[in-house]
Order: structure tokens, then sequence, then C-alpha cells
């Protein structure tokens, strides 16, 4: 399963937007390895122009969702030391996505560069696509 980033889904709602990120978000969604977390509703449905929000909820509605409650919100402490101590002042909502996904054992899809930095300090892995865009499983390394 991947946890898909609120950059991710705003920037595939954009008229102009990256087509290679369009392409692997679909992927992600045929496959049915698509997931979302609350801070992610908030930032994308609480954005939302009022045209778009009955779609998006479409779609969220049929996707794997996970409400963050305590044990996330420890997981996310944890990570924020682990990142003060190395030195990042991250945001914590994005502490809070790499610690939902990584207690999961879940990857996350965003095209944020703090995720890359929380992978490596334990958050969760990052999601990578495959060839042109297509579904890359879980990949052995």
């Amino acid at each position: 399963m991947v946890l898909v980033d609120s950059s991710v889904w705003i920037e595939a709602a954009r008229r102009q937007g990256d087509l290679a990120t369009k392409v692997a978000l679909r992927a992600l969604l045929d496959e049915y390895e698509a997931a979302w977390c609350s801070p992610v509703k908030l930032e994308v449905l609480g954005g939302a122009r009022r045209e778009e929000r009955r779609a998006l909820e479409m779609v969220f509605g049929v996707i794997p969702y996970v409400a963050c409650g305590e044990p996330e919100w420890d997981a996310a402490k944890a990570l924020a030391w682990r990142a003060r101590e190395a030195g990042h002042a991250l945001p914590w909502n994005d502490l809070l996505i790499s610690a939902t996904a990584a207690a999961r054992g879940w990857r996350v899809f965003s095209r944020d560069a703090h995720f890359a930095t929380l992978a490596g300090l334990g958050g969760a892995p990052l999601y990578q696509p495959g060839y042109g865009g297509s579904y890359q499983g879980d990949v052995e390394g």
C-alpha cells in the first residue's frame, strides 16, 4: 500500500499539472494501492475549490483511509525528535503522514522533499513509480 501525500493529489488535480505525477497516481488507483490519511484529508479537501469537492470526495470514499490517533501522533513525535536531533525542523503534518505510513509498513508518494529526509530518519520509505508511471510493487533492497 502507498500513502499518497497531498502534494501528489494537488498536482494531479491541476489542469496543467505534471503528467508523470498524474499517470503514477492513476496507476496506484488502478492497482488499488493508493491510501490516504486524516492530514491529507484536511490539506486536500480543505483547500479544494467548490466545483472539485464532490469528485474528490467520491474518489476518497473508495480508497483505504487511516484516521490518525494517539499511536500515530506518538510515532510522529518520536520522528520529530529524531529530525530535530539531526538538525531538521519539519512540518508537523509531514511528520504525521510519514509516521502513519511507516507504522503500517507502507510507502509514501510525495512531491515534497521533506519526505526523503524523513525516510532517512526512520519514517516511511518513498514510493517511486515504475517505468512510464506504472505501479511499482515493493522492492527488496
